[in-house]
């Protein structure tokens, strides 16, 4: 069963949408995902969180998950007890390793694969993707804003929050980095070239990333979106009550760094669309223009809160990643939409649709990629990782959480009035 505050928010979601049966049913499953089958509670009073399917908590991807909640958070204690012993899980394993992106429930060895970097019993897979440093440090400011509790900012989470900023720093300048990947079996886009170092990057400003948020190596090693996430993680930081003046001077330091490589290098000059955001640098004149539908994205920057919805090179890079100019757009006769290389061919995402629909400042686009999103569940009532573009059956990921909370974000955000 449910708990009440759980319920009562589907049945008033549920009454903005009066004449769509489906909608309603589909916005209770994929609420209620995460709540039912991905939550491990700990004898610590932290909250393991694994994907789905997939038996590991990711950093990125258990903020994610939860996110709905703080909602509920506002009003029941239990989701205030429980976000805030994610957010204490998530420090813990930052503090176990901060190049680490998804870990194991208890130290028991297991991994994705064997790779040659240095692990550890705790850790599943040891990608280092700069957003898994920043997704805790922005739950625990969001729990904290919405709900006013700070219970998990602790001696422990501001031990690990100076570890963040060490690492972030560190990987301003990736020659003086211990770390190191390389996938010794599968594919290309698994491991890191140059004996695991990653290809030649010049200073930027900005910070190394060896991965993107979705598993997949960089082709240049600045992230651009991975570094806007950071710098407003970093601001939220430097918010929170921690009564540490030096780390909140160094958060604050550390994102106007970032924010100025970002103004520095991040920003392109396209043939069709004008300035726009690049995807990823590498400081030696090299940029990559395209999207991906995991988040960071560009896609996703004024969800992120960097930008606002109606800024100018927002909205030139948004209508750049919307075209055929992103080589993972795919239109087809079942939806148009941002892809991943991480999945098959002419595959689209769920959550890039939810993504489009809560940056778009169009309540017709944001209904009719709800219809999409209605319609490329595979009659299942949930959503996937991808579908095909021509063929929704056609699907990767029966059981992927994250999803399944970014449409129920969506569709609780298009219930408020004025919409999302």
């Amino acid at each position: 069963m449910l708990p009440s505050s759980m319920l009562r928010v589907i049945d008033q979601v549920s009454a903005c949408f009066p004449q769509h049966p489906r909608l309603r049913e589909m916005f209770a499953r994929c609420f209620a995902n995460t709540y039912e089958t991905t939550l491990r509670p700990q004898a610590d009073g932290s909250v393991h969180v694994i994907t789905g399917d997939i038996p590991a908590m990711w950093l990125r991807d258990s903020a994610a998950q939860v996110r709905p909640y703080l909602a509920l958070a506002k009003t029941d204690p239990a989701f205030t007890a429980l976000i805030a012993g994610v957010v204490r899980r998530q420090m813990a394993f930052v503090a176990i390793d901060p190049y680490a992106n998804a870990f194991n429930e208890a130290a028991n060895g297991r991994c994705h694969n064997r790779d040659a970097t240095d692990m550890g019993p705790w850790i599943w897979e040891r990608k280092y993707e700069l957003d898994s440093l920043c997704a805790p440090l922005l739950l625990a400011h969001d729990l904290w804003r919405e709900t006013g509790d700070a219970s998990a900012l602790d001696a422990n989470f501001i031990s690990a929050a100076h570890l963040i900023i060490e690492t972030i720093t560190r990987e301003q300048d990736h020659t003086a980095s211990p770390y190191r990947f390389q996938r010794l079996e599968g594919p290309a886009s698994d491991t890191l070239v140059n004996d695991g170092r990653g290809a030649p990057v010049g200073p930027t400003g900005m910070s190394w990333c060896g991965f993107r948020p979705s598993d997949d190596a960089c082709r240049y090693n600045y992230l651009v979106p991975a570094n806007m996430m950071a710098v407003v993680a970093l601001r939220a930081l430097a918010a929170l009550p921690l009564g540490d003046e030096v780390l909140k001077a160094k958060a604050l330091a550390l994102a106007a760094s970032l924010d100025a490589g970002i103004a520095a290098h991040g920003k392109v000059a396209h043939p069709r669309f004008g300035t726009v955001y690049a995807y990823e640098v590498d400081g030696l004149g090299h940029h990559h223009f395209m999207d991906d539908a995991n988040v960071p994205s560009l896609l996703s920057l004024p969800y992120l809160g960097y930008c606002a919805k109606d800024d100018p090179v927002y909205l030139a890079t948004r209508a750049l990643v919307l075209s055929d100019a992103n080589p993972y757009f795919h239109r087809g006769l079942a939806a148009k939409g941002i892809g991943s290389p991480h999945t098959p061919e002419h595959s689209i995402w769920p959550i890039a649709l939810c993504m489009q629909g809560l940056t778009s400042t169009s309540r017709d686009e944001q209904m009719a990629l709800l219809e999409t999103l209605l319609a490329t569940d595979a009659g299942t009532g949930l959503m996937h990782e991808s579908f095909h573009k021509d063929d929704p059956t056609t699907f990767t990921r029966p059981w992927f959480a994250w999803a399944n909370s970014l449409f129920a974000e969506f569709v609780m955000a298009l219930a408020q009035p004025g919409g999302a």
